[in-house]
């Protein structure tokens, strides 16, 4: 028996687990709370409202989770501690085993929001070094953001307002405003993280911290100007290997690589492109930077011209009979 009145078959399950089945629905719980959460995010990027009681639902369940998984994770950590491990591998270890993957990469956007509005705040632009060309793509989305932010701020001060009890008041406004804020912070990372056409040539494609392809300069075949409304959706894969980043049902710049090149989705899960087409507020100056870097033109769609492209040659109106002809000069 071991020292707690249990079974000494027992003790590696409870030790490795934390309580074997109760640890194995957190991971799961904690899985789905943050695929709805990252949905939501998704979805208010692409303009989808949902009610707000669903957002409000969904920021507590958030909010728990993460609490139940900060409990879980101290309690590991001090156990480390205590049995002599370094406070760094400790650490790392005990997130790993108390946050799900998922869990952790929200943790994480949402860092780089806060990050964001920081430096949005200061007039900074994130990963735009010396000689790069920065790429925004956030300027058609903003009316719609402004517009998303207002309502939420209205709903929350209403919702707050209504409500007579005032611990479920207290909670409603912190959820509402942390709500807010993450709205805030999801257009500031879009403004403060574009497209950034490199020096050498690279491009590197995102969307605020949910999204981030790197391509090499050598990998970049051909570029075109290409403007094409879709669906509402942020990212599209197609099984040809093409990817649509699409910023208010739109993308305008497309780009051929010569070889698939490896990206990973919000939620994590990698894939294979060759064929991306993005959107930028400055379209045909980011495929002149391209351009410029050594990418060909590729081949332009016919329903689209080029700006200053020459006209196409008119046949000549023949001239009626008996009509002076026309004076070459």
């Amino acid at each position: 028996m071991n020292g707690d009145g249990t079974g000494g078959a027992a003790a590696p399950a409870a030790a490795g687990g934390d309580g074997g089945r109760a640890f194995r629905w957190r991971r799961w719980g904690a899985g789905t709370v943050v695929v709805g959460e990252l949905t939501v995010l998704v979805c208010l990027a692409a303009g989808v409202r949902f009610p707000w009681p669903v957002v409000l639902a969904v920021e507590a369940l958030v909010l728990t989770v993460l609490t139940a998984g900060v409990v879980v994770t101290a309690r590991r950590y001090g156990r480390a501690r205590r049995a002599g491990e370094e406070r760094g591998p400790a650490l790392r270890r005990a997130v790993r085993q108390g946050v799900p993957p998922l869990a952790r990469r929200l943790l994480a956007h949402e860092a780089r929001a806060m990050v964001s509005l920081a430096l949005w705040a200061a007039r900074r632009r994130h990963g735009v070094g010396p000689g790069s060309r920065a790429v925004g793509y956030a300027r058609c989305q903003a009316p719609m953001m402004f517009l998303l932010t207002l309502a939420s701020v209205i709903e929350t001060v209403v919702l707050a307002l209504v409500v007579p009890w005032p611990v479920v008041h207290a909670v409603l406004l912190v959820l509402g405003l942390y709500g807010v804020l993450m709205m805030v912070g999801l257009h500031a990372s879009c403004v403060v993280r574009p497209h950034v056409v490199g020096a050498d040539g690279s491009l590197r494609v995102r969307y605020g911290a949910l999204f981030d392809l790197r391509i090499p300069a050598g990998l970049i075949a051909s570029v075109r100007y290409e403007r094409r409304y879709t669906d509402g959706r942020l990212l599209r894969v197609g099984d040809a290997g093409d990817l649509d980043l699409i910023v208010d049902s739109q993308t305008s710049v497309t780009v051929e690589l010569t070889a698939p090149v490896t990206a990973v989705r919000p939620f994590g899960k990698p894939f294979r492109a060759r064929l991306i087409r993005f959107h930028a507020d400055d379209p045909r100056a980011a495929v002149a930077a391209l351009r410029r870097g050594g990418a060909t033109e590729g081949e332009r769609p016919a329903e689209i011209p080029a700006r200053g492209a020459a006209a196409p040659e008119r046949s000549p109106v023949p001239t009626p009979a008996g009509s002076p002809a026309p004076d070459p000069g």
